[in-house]
């Protein structure tokens, strides 16, 4: 189960920046401005926030069992996938369409959780570890897909995509439901006031908010500034090099995952994430220092960058899961995800602006704001006495 749960959560998360790794180009064939082109990620991050909203309140992953959910909302996020490669030739459908797979992909990443959960009682960390990795390099897999044979063609990427998602569902429904399948958990609003006001909770959503400001913001336009930094470096073949580097950027993070879900069992999340943020967000600003630089450089660079920036990912859920008290620990992680979904809309939005001004050389500078605050937040919550009750007492 572990196995087939990852592998189609890979096929599947293969949808989210189906339309981003060819942003560029789809920008030039419907001659997108620069927000519109940020619009193409953005509308799945709001759909993703409205879709796990909707299914926490409706309790529909309780309502519908686990591998139809997936497999139905994988099968509905690769025909939307599949409409904007065939149909469309505007921005704005696009748009509805990228909107609508965020809504479906609230019924896959999730549900996998609970999937995995249902098998693992010991070992669930390194499960969920497994599906952060999953999810991370099924995310990376459409720049891979360009590398190999869609440089200069977008549908072809966009088709691919929605083929690989079809067959993830395929996959789902071959799952069983497990010995220690989770039990409801529905969101409550009647339940922020407590989130609020509980300390750790706070601290660790807090520390969850910062790493999100970074996290998508950087996935996002990587591919970008990497195209931009081989081109001023004078390396042949540009596009295909950065888009195979942009695909190991985002994919090693599924390594991390899995390596920092295993040493925050050992050493504490609140210290696990604190690194990762202090060397992703060193590295927003190393960026600039390392543009333009030969591949011996800026390969390292943003392979560490990739490894560090998604590592702590898993780390700020399992924080809130044991700081929150049982009655509304279901409602504080929909919360969680909602708000530093939001959060990614903003961060998005804002490279190309700062583009504009400083160019692409320093455009992720304004991004170490994200991990300052994070690191701030998770460094006091080690602090406090509810750390305790952190990875078995370790903070």
């Amino acid at each position: 189960m572990l196995v087939l749960v990852g592998v189609a959560e890979l096929f599947a998360m293969t949808l989210w920046f189906s339309a981003s790794a060819v942003g560029p180009e789809l920008a030039a064939l419907w001659s997108l401005s620069d927000a519109e082109t940020a619009w193409l990620t953005n509308a799945v991050q709001l759909g993703f926030v409205v879709g796990a909203l909707l299914s926490a309140t409706l309790t529909i992953a309780d309502t519908i069992r686990p591998r139809y959910l997936f497999a139905g909302s994988a099968f509905a996020g690769a025909g939307a996938t599949a409409l904007i490669a065939g149909v469309v030739d505007g921005g704005f459908s696009a748009i509805v369409l990228r909107f609508l797979t965020g809504v479906t992909l609230a019924g896959v990443y999730p549900t996998g959780m609970k999937m995995m959960a249902g098998w693992f009682r010991e070992g669930r960390g390194l499960a969920i570890g497994v599906l952060v990795g999953a999810l991370t390099v099924g995310s990376a897999a459409p720049h891979l897909l360009r590398a190999v044979g869609g440089i200069g063609r977008p549908r072809v990427v966009l088709f691919g995509a929605a083929g690989i998602a079809a067959v993830g569902g395929v996959l789902a429904l071959g799952y069983r439901e497990g010995p220690y399948q989770p039990g409801t958990a529905p969101f409550d609003p009647g339940a922020i006031r407590r989130i609020v006001s509980d300390r750790g909770v706070v601290l660790a959503n807090t520390g969850y908010f910062g790493h999100m400001w970074e996290l998508y913001a950087v996935w996002t336009w990587i591919p970008v500034y990497l195209l931009a930094s081989l081109e001023a470096g004078g390396v042949a073949n540009p596009e295909v090099t950065a888009a195979l580097l942009a695909f190991g950027t985002i994919a090693i993070g599924g390594v991390g995952a899995w390596l920092a879900g295993s040493a925050a069992d050992r050493w504490g999340r609140s210290l696990v994430t604190s690194v990762s943020m202090v060397v992703s967000g060193t590295a927003c600003l190393l960026a600039g220092v390392v543009y333009g630089s030969s591949l011996l450089v800026l390969v390292p660079f943003v392979l560490v960058w990739g490894f560090f920036i998604v590592a702590d990912s898993a780390q700020f859920s399992a924080a809130v899961s044991e700081l929150a008290e049982d009655s509304y620990v279901g409602s504080a992680l929909t919360l969680q995800t909602a708000i530093g979904f939001l959060i990614t809309i903003g961060s998005i939005q804002l490279i190309p602006l700062v583009q504009n001004v400083v160019g692409w050389q320093w455009a992720f500078a304004p991004l170490v704001v994200g991990p300052l605050v994070g690191t701030a937040a998770m460094l006091a919550l080690r602090r406090l006495p509810e750390s305790a009750q952190l990875a078995g007492g370790k903070g």
